[in-house]
């Protein structure tokens, strides 16, 4: 197969967008598409609530039995478990920003590669990370996150056993 047919194709699996409305005007008419599909949108109602610190909001956006796996760890199933996660997670979190690299739609999930910078009890922290989401019904159905752990909870000033 010829390397410019090959890298065509790799350009309509994975078609990355910048996040947010303003940057919305700017996306050329193929990669417009990507964004105003309704799994990009949930994805990104949860970055805002996010960087705002609205975490009845990050909740709220997960199905009743969704999950949220950060891979190392066991995953947290269920809206309500969840909530309690990210409330007590979020009980430390000073400021938060997810820097959004690139987000699209690879197959039936949405992947979102971003930094995540923060100031957690006073520690100042970026790590980066890739998350991927399964949305069905307009709510997050499965979460995944892969990052560094070692280097998250160092940049959080915990220790392994805190958190």
């Amino acid at each position: 197969m010829h390397i410019g047919t090959l890298l065509a194709m790799t350009a309509l699996i994975v078609t990355p967008i910048a996040a947010g409305p303003a940057a919305s005007a700017h996306i050329p008419a193929q990669e417009s598409e990507v964004a105003k599909d309704p799994r990009i949108v949930v994805v990104e109602e949860m970055i805002h609530a996010w960087n705002v610190r609205d975490w009845k909001k990050v909740g709220d956006l997960f199905a009743e039995d969704g999950v949220l796996h950060s891979m190392m760890i066991e995953p947290v199933t269920g809206r309500a478990q969840i909530a309690a996660r990210i409330e007590a997670l979020g009980a430390g979190i000073d400021s938060i920003t997810l820097h959004i690299h690139n987000i699209g739609i690879v197959g039936d999930v949405v992947v979102i590669e971003r930094t995540d910078e923060f100031v957690y009890n006073g520690h100042h922290g970026k790590v980066p990370v890739v998350g991927v989401l399964e949305i069905e019904n307009g709510k997050v159905k499965v979460w995944r996150e892969y990052y560094d752990r070692a280097q998250l909870l160092a940049q959080m000033g915990v220790s392994p056993g805190d958190h």
